[in-house]
C-alpha cells in the first residue's frame, strides 16, 4: 500500500530544501579567469555576473579584441563553475528522491 500522507510530507521537505538551496546559490559566488588572471569575472551560483577586474596593461586601445575574447573566457569559466555548483547541491538533495525513470526537477 502506497503511503501518500508520507510522500506529501517527503515532497514538502524536498521542496523546502530545493528553495534553500536556490537562495544558497543566489549567495555563492564564483570567480572565473582567463589570460593567466589577468581578467577575472565574479558570477553567482545563479550566474548573475558580480563584477569584473581587467588588468591594467591589458587596457591598449590595440588590444581591444584580444580583452574581450579574455571577458568571454573568464566569464565561461565562472559560469562552468557556477553550473557545477548547482547541480553538485541539487544532486545532493534529490538523492534519496524515489523518481520515476526519465523523470527530471526542473532546475
Amino acid at each position: 500500500m502506497v503511503d501518500i500522507l508520507g510522500m506529501m510530507k517527503k515532497a514538502q521537505a524536498v521542496q523546502a530544501q530545493l528553495q534553500e538551496a536556490q537562495e544558497e546559490l543566489a549567495r555563492l559566488e564564483v570567480e572565473g579567469q582567463s589570460g593567466g588572471g589577468m581578467v577575472r569575472v565574479t558570477l553567482t551560483g545563479k550566474g548573475e555576473m558580480k563584477g569584473i577586474a581587467i588588468d591594467p596593461s591589458l587596457l591598449v586601445p590595440a588590444d581591444k579584441e584580444m580583452v574581450e575574447d579574455l571577458i568571454l573566457a573568464a566569464y565561461a569559466d565562472a559560469k562552468g563553475k557556477a553550473d557545477r555548483a548547482a547541480a553538485e547541491r541539487m544532486q545532493s538533495l534529490t538523492a534519496g528522491l524515489p523518481l520515476p525513470p526519465g523523470m527530471k526537477l526542473p532546475f
